[in-house]
């Protein structure tokens, strides 16, 4: 448990300055967030404690990564509850900043990926990877961490930011963290609070549907049944990206809609073990 006061910092340049000064005490953990946190994203911060000095957090609904405007409304914003729970993990610091500050010249420069990010949730969301990997680029910037933590959750996007670090030198090592799931298999998310009961009970389908599936198709076809919209289920090579064969290190990805929300999950495939 914490012991210390957590500092709550909305400026990027005194953040910038702030993680300075931790990065001068030894190595400094990252955890970007978009708030309204639950147990998974607190598995990140304590990883984030146990494997270096100091560990930090971002708390910013980020505009540009919503194709939505009725998700960006919706999406809950609890900063007083997170900070709590933040401080009493041990996080030393949570950067809160205003969308005008992080985006001083409005959205005139951007960073955009011209693969993966297509495919997928970029399939169904245009321009949502676009927005996410510019924000991820200019926090890494401003924090200069050594280890950001990535949820396994959202899978596409932790290898975006993967290969994002490689390609372009970053000194970050990007480091992917285990699905935190309900007793129930449902993966944790901020967006499962909207769900009504039977809908948090039948959501738990879309985990079991894609791990024990014999293929994507199948599993497609058992959520249809179940009363799920289905964006995709779909089979991926983990180390390029790609359309998987089920050869190990494949992963099999689903995004789906159930009661106007959109959900997504994914499993190990291919001789790997499930997750």
């Amino acid at each position: 448990m914490g012991n210390r006061k957590l500092e709550i910092v909305r400026n990027p340049l005194e953040w910038k300055k702030l993680c300075q000064s931790l990065r001068a005490e030894g190595s400094l953990g990252f955890v970007p967030t978009m708030g309204a946190l639950h147990a998974g994203h607190a598995s990140l911060v304590e990883r984030g404690l146990k494997e270096n000095k100091n560990a930090v957090v971002s708390v910013f609904v980020n505009p540009t990564q919503f194709n939505d405007r009725d998700d960006f409304a919706k999406y809950p914003r609890v900063l007083d509850a997170d900070a709590e729970l933040l401080e009493s993990l041990g996080a030393r610091a949570v950067f809160a900043p205003l969308a005008e500050d992080m985006y001083p010249l409005g959205y005139r420069y951007r960073v955009s990926e011209t693969g993966l990010s297509e495919r997928l949730c970029g399939a169904f969301r245009p321009g949502h990877f676009d927005g996410m990997l510019t924000v991820v680029m200019k926090l890494l910037l401003l924090t200069a961490p050594t280890r950001a933590y990535f949820g396994e959750k959202d899978y596409q996007q932790y290898l975006l930011v993967r290969d994002m670090a490689r390609d372009l030198f970053l000194d970050t090592a990007i480091i992917p963290c285990p699905i935190v799931r309900e007793g129930s298999g449902l993966a944790l998310s901020s967006r499962n609070a909207r769900l009504t009961a039977e809908g948090k009970a039948r959501a738990a389908l879309l985990r079991e549907a894609i791990a024990d599936s014999a293929s994507a198709t199948i599993a497609r076809e058992r959520l249809e049944r179940a009363g799920f919209n289905v964006d995709y289920v779909e089979d991926i090579d983990i180390e390029h990206g790609v359309a998987s064969d089920r050869s190990r290190g494949s992963r099999r990805l689903a995004a789906a809609w159930l009661e106007g929300v959109r959900l997504i999950d994914n499993v190990a495939i291919g001789g790997e073990e499930r997750a």
